[in-house]
């Protein structure tokens, strides 16, 4: 699997919060009292029950918003523009969220609660989430009656074949490269290899690969098993192009879309609308609305403009809501501790993960007294504090963050949630065991505010337990380009990755297979673990994403407690707020932000 914009974007996400640095919020997060709420409200939101659902669960409509109406413009404002409007192109969370209103593809993830918490695999412009009869290597879809592109045109087996296909071109080059590389039965680039030019000379996949009988079958055929394809299909960067709409790079600019809106106009760093589309059925999609007549989104509108905006609820602010924008820092306390703004806050977990890596290539490292030392003494209540507080920020126990299947919010094999400032007694004891106080510990940490805060902080806790901690700072623009390498100077460096969707198939593989060690490759600690190798192949078999999820917790468990190549440093969060009159407001854990297609207008 490729490490696709995961990481990237978290790095995008901790920049989104630069805001909230120290200031505004005062809660550190080191009472245990807060932990524990912290831990019964996880598992409310605990993932693990996703499911594949069947024909009966992929039916539209989709089920009503209590007190829902139509009509009425909403206004959106956003920090960030949006980079891509052509599917294949999208992956980063800001245009993934947007896109929810505009694109659809075979699956999607349709929520069973009104608050966004728990969700289940469902088919969208396919019948069903799939059916595979040998473990995941074949999967069978059938295209839904009636669903139509914004021009009218039926959607068909065609149009499907050349939205994977033309995934293989070289300008496709920003969205998720998952199906590609199981279709190609390799990772990396190389994928490319089977398709060069995508659909455009005439050339197709062969139908041992991705075959289309009829105007209404689609069946993909794998070398191995991916058990995982109806979550993948979920992807914004899976949803269906239009054959004959395909302008290739310019598609980008004016797709053919399929959601219940379609783009009116949009401008670059400037603006977006968006308007109903008359050709979509409502009775084909079990996951969307189209209460409101028309969104306006501005785009260059930073966090405390938006939030001050919202909070002062007067004339067209009173029917707005971003999509992205958090709460700026400085009303975080406020917005959250004032009960007029209850009914329109939401709040809830980013899929990101922040990770101590430590650098297993290194010799000292290499002692796991040592490494158990840095796990015991490294304390995470910087990292909290460093963005925002507890409202920001939790305290974690694994590398499954709550929005992922098979989360355990018990977990926490190093007390953090006991003892977030770090258990510097206990570590050195296991430094004096080693022989080894006083040994050098070289820090590399990213040159950002928040940076600068946490790593300063945590290097003091951990010469409290007899290391001698040397702080080496790098530039924020190359700091992945810098720790990815194979031969780094560092013995620990924080990394932040998001699942890709609600499994740790999208967390584990690419963070600790010790095949994958590569410059540039995401095994950030360098592991190489022969249990971990092979329980990932084990575990990438199984087709029951509850029995895998189930699994996947094991091997979190395993590589946290055992190996030691990284400690847990956050779980991300949000808070967002919206007009007055905005109705239908849900934090949706698997878009990680507002759910879009549930608002309208009170």
């Amino acid at each position: 699997m490729s490490k696709g914009g995961r990481h990237a974007y978290a790095a995008a996400s901790v920049l989104a919060a630069g805001a909230l640095v120290l200031t505004g919020c005062s809660k550190g997060g080191s009472d245990t009292g807060d932990n524990k709420k912290q831990d019964k409200e996880n598992a409310q939101r605990q993932q693990a029950s996703i499911k594949f659902g069947d024909a009966a669960d992929s039916q539209g409509p989709a089920p009503a918003v209590p007190g829902a109406k139509s009509g009425g413009t909403v206004s959106v404002p956003a920090r960030d523009s949006i980079a891509h409007l052509d599917p294949g192109q999208i992956y980063v969370s800001n245009e993934s969220q947007i896109a929810q209103l505009y694109h659809r593809g075979l699956t999607g993830f349709k929520a069973t609660s009104n608050d966004g918490t728990k969700h289940e695999v469902v088919g969208d412009l396919a019948t069903d989430a799939g059916t595979t009869t040998d473990g995941g290597k074949t999967w069978k879809y059938t295209l839904k009656d009636g669903i139509k592109f914004e021009d009218g045109t039926p959607i068909t087996s065609k149009d499907v074949r050349q939205t994977f296909e033309r995934l293989f071109a070289s300008f496709i080059n920003t969205g998720p490269t998952y199906i590609q590389q199981w279709m190609a039965n390799t990772p990396g680039a190389d994928y490319r290899k089977l398709l060069p030019d995508g659909p455009y000379k005439g050339k197709h996949l062969p139908n041992t690969v991705l075959e289309t009988p009829d105007a209404k079958t689609i069946v993909f055929h794998f070398k191995t098993a991916h058990a995982d394809l109806p979550y993948a299909l979920g992807m914004v960067g899976y949803s269906v192009v239009s054959q004959k709409g395909d302008t290739k790079e310019k598609y980008d600019k004016k797709p053919v879309t399929t959601g219940p809106y379609k783009i009116e106009s949009f401008k670059s760093g400037k603006s977006m609308v968006l308007v109903k589309n008359p050709n979509w059925d409502p009775k084909t999609d079990p996951l969307r609305h189209q209460y409101v007549d028309q969104f306006n989104v501005t785009f260059n509108q930073q966090y405390e403009d938006s939030t001050k905006a919202l909070l002062a609820d007067s004339g067209s602010d009173q029917t707005a809501v971003s999509f992205q924008n958090s709460v700026d820092a400085g009303n975080l306390s406020k917005v959250l501790s004032d009960p007029k703004m209850k009914s329109r806050t939401v709040k809830g977990y980013q899929p990101f993960v922040g990770q101590m890596n430590i650098n297993l290539s290194h010799p000292a490292m290499k002692d796991k007294k040592v490494r158990e030392a840095i796990a015991y003494a490294l304390p995470v209540s910087p990292f909290q504090r460093a963005y925002g507080g507890a409202d920001a920020m939790e305290i974690p126990g694994g590398i499954i963050s709550p929005t992922v299947s098979g989360y355990d919010p018990s977990f926490d094999p190093w007390g953090k949630k006991e003892k977030p400032a770090g258990d510097a007694a206990k570590a050195k004891k296991l430094l004096q065991e080693a022989g080894k106080v006083g040994m050098k510990l070289t820090f590399g940490y990213i040159n950002s505010q928040e940076g600068q805060a946490y790593s300063t902080a945590m290097a003091a806790g951990l010469k409290q337990a007899g290391f001698d901690v040397q702080r080496q700072e790098i530039p924020a623009e190359s700091y992945y380009d810098q720790v990815s390498k194979i031969k780094n100077n560092y013995d620990i460096f924080n990394t932040n990755w998001g699942a890709d969707w609600p499994s740790a198939s999208t967390v584990i593989p690419p963070t600790f297979d010790g095949r994958v060690i590569a410059d540039g490759a995401s095994n950030y600690s360098q592991i190489n673990d022969p249990k971990v190798n092979s329980e990932i192949d084990r575990i990438n078999q199984i087709t029951d994403p509850v029995k895998a999820a189930a699994e996947w917790e094991k091997l979190d468990k395993y590589i946290v407690k055992d190996v030691i190549n990284i400690v847990p440093t956050g779980y991300f969060k949000q808070v967002q707020i919206a007009g007055s009159k905005i109705g239908g407001l849900a934090y949706d854990d698997v878009i990680a932000g507002i759910d879009p297609r549930r608002l309208y207008v009170k």
